[in-house]
């Protein structure tokens, strides 16, 4: 049963390297050296960072407030990184740079820090005050966002449209060097914690029988949920149910265990946003669909789904 993860992990890898060199020679302009490393080049690499930071996020909030409903985009992370990010480029600080990233950091942060402090019970998160808190930190987030980007003068802020359903289209080589440190600071988070959430998924009392400091682990893994999407979303907007469906679908082939779970929903998000990115840009040519557009379509069905199974699981939310 372990060499089944590793074969699919193995698997998963060759297809994204094969997906990635496709994508740089697939589109409707010439395939000219000069596209491929200006264009092209920094979008395939963007949509690795943003695939894997996303599913590990989504990996790291189920499994650290026991929730299979969480995902960065429905309980306001990504909201709140968005509005930070605009907030930083308003005041003055250059789109894609350290400065707004940090804003983004501190938007997501405090979204995080609001909706997870409304929802805890009992020390323990609960679903359905969860999505609720969610959907109010997304609304407020949001419409402070559309009044920031309406009264600001810098053409960096773009559009609403821009932020709240995602695109790789205006990516570069600066927006990438960018994210990079953070999704990888972030994954490097999540790879020391799979023992961690293991022992979590017992519960919180079985979990400090056993030694293991559930509060600290909560904290590590939000803090590396923050790194993982603020700044993905500061520099190609908000992109919903990458986190929800990616680990739910690899959980079902593979199992709970988070060590593979970790890794291979890291490759599985990046093959996802490798697909979705090279379709948005060549299927309705000339006009580009955002990306964050056609997850959101495929996600929201598959989200009532778990909904149902989750209410159904839990015995009702009365």
């Amino acid at each position: 049963m372990r060499s089944r993860p590793a074969a699919l992990a193995v698997i998963l890898l060759l297809i994204v390297i094969a997906i990635a060199i496709g994508a740089l020679y697939i589109g409707v302009a010439d395939t000219t050296t000069s596209i491929i490393w200006n264009i092209r080049g920094p979008r395939v690499v963007m949509a690795i960072l943003i695939g894997s930071g996303l599913a590990l996020a989504g990996v790291l909030m189920q499994g650290s407030l026991s929730n299979p409903l969480a995902d960065p985009a429905l309980v306001g992370v990504s909201a709140g990184a968005a509005l930070g990010g605009v907030a930083a480029v308003s005041l003055g600080a250059s789109f894609n740079t350290a400065f707004s990233a940090l804003g983004a950091c501190a938007g997501g942060a405090i979204a995080l820090a609001v909706v997870t402090s409304i929802s805890i019970r009992n020390r323990v998160p609960e679903v359905v005050t969860l999505l609720l808190a969610g959907v109010a930190v997304t609304a407020f987030a949001g419409a402070l966002l559309t009044v920031l980007v309406s009264v600001s003068d810098s053409t960096a802020t773009r559009s609403v449209t821009f932020w709240s359903t995602g695109s790789l289209s205006l990516t570069t080589w600066a927006a990438v060097l960018t994210v990079a440190p953070f999704v990888i600071v972030g994954a490097g988070i999540s790879a020391t914690m799979a023992n961690s959430l293991d022992v979590l998924s017992l519960g919180d009392r079985a979990a400090n029988a056993l030694g293991v400091n559930v509060s600290a682990v909560r904290y590590r893994a939000l803090i590396a949920v923050v790194l993982l999407v603020s700044v993905g979303v500061s520099s190609v907007g908000v992109i919903a149910f990458v986190g929800l469906l990616v680990p739910h679908a690899v959980r079902m082939v593979i199992g709970p265990r988070h060590g593979p779970l970790l890794l291979i929903s890291a490759l599985a998000g990046t093959l996802l946003i490798l697909v979705t990115d090279t379709a948005s840009r060549v299927v309705a040519n000339p006009i580009e669909v955002p990306i964050g557009a056609i997850t959101a379509v495929v996600g929201a069905p598959i989200f009532f789904i778990l909904i149902r199974r989750t209410r159904a699981s839990q015995g009702g939310w009365a």
